[in-house]
């Protein structure tokens, strides 16, 4: 096990009419981001979205995949992991788990389901992004809803940016303010 486990939060936050603080994201994820590029983009988004939610964004350590790892390995290491992301679940949260089995939605059709969430009373989200093998499955199991970018795999360094961008562009769209395209 890794000795690391880094927490940060976006400061800011907005009131919204009511007088009420906005939606609290939290990007609960697996692996330390190591490319200044990306962390610069994390950066970016977060700055972006400080105006429409109080942001959070909580890495915990990943475990080494050994190359050519048997499936009770590759198990082994999504439990460990899970524990670690489960520590920092809440229950009051309405909890996405980024899939690749999940279910794929338009720019649109992300904005109608976190405005809808907003009115629902849910007022924490957290988006969880597993390590390199996936999640494990008592995260799994802790989901409120599956969601998939792509059949594609990416990076889950580089999904965080585009998770962030995403969220930032819901934002957008919500407020009917032009960045969408």
């Amino acid at each position: 096990m890794r000795g690391w486990e880094l927490k940060w939060a976006c400061p800011l936050y907005s009131i919204n009419k009511n007088g009420e603080k906005d939606m609290k994201i939290t990007l609960l994820t697996v692996g330390k981001i190591k490319e200044k590029y990306l962390k610069d983009a994390i950066a970016e988004y977060s700055k972006r979205l400080s105006k429409y939610c109080k942001l959070e964004v909580i890495e915990v350590a990943d475990e080494k995949t050994p190359d050519n790892a048997s499936e009770t390995v590759e198990e082994i290491i999504r439990t460990k992991e899970a524990e670690r992301i489960l520590k920092y679940v809440k229950k009051d949260a309405y909890i996405i788990t980024l899939e690749i089995q999940g279910k794929e939605l338009s720019s649109e059709e992300f904005a109608e389901k976190i405005e809808r969430l907003g009115i629902q009373g849910i007022s924490h989200v957290i988006f969880i992004i597993g390590g390199s093998i996936g999640l494990g499955e008592e995260v799994l199991q802790k989901s409120d809803f599956a969601l998939s970018f792509s059949r594609m795999t990416f990076p889950h360094q580089l999904m965080r940016v585009i998770l962030l961008e995403q969220i930032y562009r819901s934002y957008r769209i919500i407020n009917g303010s032009p960045y969408h395209k």
